[in-house]
């Protein structure tokens, strides 16, 4: 027994059968399944969270289909490892027939020049391609060989599918350590991994090696945690859970939730977010989904912005939070968002409409005499600073882009609207 070897490496599984929470690539009918069967290996990218298998999966892969198996890590590797790599394969292909596998783990860490690298030994087919992201493959690899790759989304493991990995881990143990440990309850393990396996089995070794000699059998939560010191909030402010929590931060405050709006707001603090990108977000939400309902919010959600460049940490999360809780309760419209959407939309599809001469500039004698600003009617020279005239091109000069949203504001808008453009509103 080599007790050298990292549990977690031992519990490595060596086929589909055995890896757990991804039945919908590696099951019965699972698509990874069907290419090793039908030999129709092509490349790939496998993206999903940390310690749900993309490594396993790869090399399982390589296994069943009887070819040479190559892998780099993005972090360590430059542009000459890629292209040592593809020499070799190039070299192998010859003998085998077969096309080597070229696992790059953390693909999304190469820069363009890194990836445009694999670009040729891709389309030639001296490789297949195998790279492995926990980032969001849209945002981090090049269009190009995303085209000349199928993309497969690993799944976050369940609580069940964790529960029954920290069994098998357990066992593990026991048999190499001949010892006879069991757990009372595992949601500390659990809550810990923040899903992630490898991260499950590492602390389940941790753990019971640290127990190993106490005569202590039975692991509680708090012997757990005695350990493993306290459990920290998952959040990569660099990776997947970047994008998801500033979305659920959005979808709070757009909800009108201040609860939900808290919450996600301390998880991005406390996972070290940046104050500056999370005040720049409630910018952008008070305009859009607050608009004209409450125009105040922009106003406060600026000083938000300009305060925490001036103050920074730890203080700026006060600010963060009375104004993440204004914008969540404030009244909602989405009208001048709506508005530049589809005005943007409208202008796509018609092009470039003519001015109308009236509204046209005259700084010249021979626009005026071509009826440049001709029958332009002041504002400021009317009643009440209106006069009704057109401001559209003639082609669409009955379009509506702005409809006023329904709230107290904006009614009065409305009304305001309905009174000088008589049948326009």
């Amino acid at each position: 027994m080599n007790h050298n070897i990292p549990l977690a490496e031992k519990l490595r599984p060596k086929s589909l059968d055995n890896v757990l929470g991804q039945e919908h690539l590696t099951g019965k009918t699972g698509t990874i399944r069907k290419m090793i069967e039908n030999d129709s290996l092509n490349s790939l990218i496998l993206w999903g969270p940390p310690g749900t298998g993309k490594t396993t999966i790869a090399e399982i892969i390589s296994e069943k289909s009887g070819r040479k198996f190559f892998k780099l890590s993005a972090v360590s590797s430059g542009v000459k490892d890629v292209r040592d790599v593809i020499e070799d394969a190039k070299k192998q292909n010859l003998f085998s027939g077969k096309s080597p596998i070229l696992f790059i783990d953390e693909i999304h860490r190469f820069n363009k020049s890194q990836q445009d690298s694999l670009l040729h030994a891709v389309e030639k087919g001296w490789i297949v391609l195998i790279g492995a992201t926990t980032e969001n493959p849209s945002f981090e690899v090049v269009s190009a060989l995303l085209s000349r790759s199928q993309m497969y989304i690993l799944k976050q493991l369940t609580f069940e599918k964790l529960e029954e990995l920290a069994d098998i881990a357990l066992k593990q143990f026991n048999a190499d350590e001949k010892t006879d440990f069991s757990f009372a309850d595992k949601q500390a393990l659990i809550q810990y991994s923040g899903g992630d396996g490898r991260k499950l089995i590492n602390s389940v070794e941790l753990v019971l090696g640290q127990f190993k000699n106490s005569g202590k059998i039975e692991i509680t939560n708090e012997d757990v945690l005695s350990v493993l010191q306290e459990t920290m909030a998952l959040y990569d402010k660099n990776g997947e859970q970047h994008y998801d929590i500033i979305s659920a931060f959005i979808k709070s405050m757009r909800g009108s939730d201040p609860n939900g709006t808290v919450y996600w707001l301390a998880r991005m603090i406390a996972g070290g977010e940046d104050i500056k990108f999370i005040a720049r977000r409630m910018l952008i939400l008070a305009s859009e989904d607050i608009g004209l309902a409450n125009p105040n919010a922009l106003v406060i959600a600026n000083s938000c912005f300009q305060a925490v460049n001036v103050i920074g940490n730890p203080e700026s999360r006060i600010l963060l939070s009375e104004t993440a809780v204004y914008l969540a309760v404030s009244p909602k419209s989405n009208s001048t968002y709506s508005a530049i959407n589809e005005a943007l939309a409208f202008v796509k599809k018609t092009g470039n409409l003519p001015v109308p001469l009236h509204l046209r500039n005259a700084p010249t004698k021979l626009m005026k005499d071509l009826d440049y600003g001709k029958e332009y009617k002041y504002a400021h020279s009317f009643d009440g600073n209106f006069v009704d005239q057109d401001f559209l091109p003639e082609e669409i000069k009955d379009q509506k882009f702005y409809q006023p949203g329904n709230n107290a504001v904006e009614k009065k808008i409305y009304e305001e609207l309905k009174k000088k453009w008589n049948d326009k509103y």
